[in-house]
Order: structure tokens, then sequence, then C-alpha cells
């Protein structure tokens, strides 16, 4: 990953910082971190003792959370990067929303190994965008997926 480059997860205002799977100010969550790592994009993960399916193996629900928020935190780099600005420039960066999620699980994820998620995105439409993801344990090639990440609509903002 590039170095002293923060997490696009780092950089949603607090109100949008709640999701289980990457939203920093959620204490049970995973908090995953999506990163630039030359032209793709990429989260690392430990898997806990907890994220079990049965002995030695990572529950899927894993995986398929690793893959969509992989995927709208890809799609905002994206767009954040397309805007001109990158994690830090203390710009919020544009929330996206998951519009479809498909996971094909290729082998059994062992537990007690790292997993990366790689992500490839495209530009479908101004508020639509791609992400293709592979997920490897260690240098196994477990699951891949695909998102498409929309541009979070306004109505998703909580009157204060």
């Amino acid at each position: 990953m590039e170095e002293n480059i923060r997490a696009i997860q780092d950089e949603y205002p607090d109100d949008f910082a709640w999701c289980y799977g990457c939203g920093r100010l959620n204490e049970e969550g995973y908090h995953f971190q999506t990163y630039w790592n030359g032209d793709r994009t990429e989260t690392v993960y430990e898997p806990r003792e907890e994220h079990i399916a049965i002995p030695g193996f990572v529950y899927g629900g894993l995986i398929g959370a690793l893959v969509d928020c992989h995927g709208t935190g890809s799609a905002s780099l994206a767009l954040h990067r397309k805007n001109g600005y990158e994690p830090g420039s203390g710009e919020s960066p544009p929330r996206f929303v998951t519009g479809s999620l498909h996971v094909d699980f290729l082998k059994p994820t062992p537990q007690k190994v790292s997993l990366k998620a790689i992500g490839t995105v495209e530009e479908i439409h101004p508020k639509k965008w791609k992400v293709t993801t592979e997920v490897f344990a260690g240098d196994t090639l477990c699951a891949k997926g695909e998102v498409i990440a929309v541009v979070m609509p306004a109505t998703f903002a909580q009157p204060k």
C-alpha cells in the first residue's frame, strides 16, 4: 500500500461513519479500511476467532461484507480522485451505498490468515460505479465479487 495515506473511511463525516463493515465509529464493527495501491484499491483484514464458519475456516458473511465495503469504499476513492482530491485533503469524500452485491466463493477461506481485497473500479454512470474485487487469503484466491455502488442519495441524511 502507498505510505502515509489515510483510508477513505477515515474521511467519512461522523454522520456516515457507522457502517458495521467499515464505520470507524461502530465499536462492534469490522473497521475495514480501503486505500489506493497504484490504480487499484486494497483492503487488508485479519479475521478474528469469532468469524468462524466451521473450525479452521472464515464465515462467508464476513467475506461478503468485505467485498461490499471494499466496493463502496473503492467507488468513494475513485470519485473523490476524479473530483481532484485524495484522502487527507480535508475535503469530505462522496459516500456510496450498495446497489447490488454479487460474491462467488471459489475456495474455503482459512482462519488465521490475513485477507486482502483487491479492487478494480469502473465508472458506469456519474452516480454509479462498478467495483470488481478479488479476495485472497495469503496467496490463495478465495472469492471474487462485484459491487454496483451508487452515490448515496440526499434522503439518507438525517435531520439534525
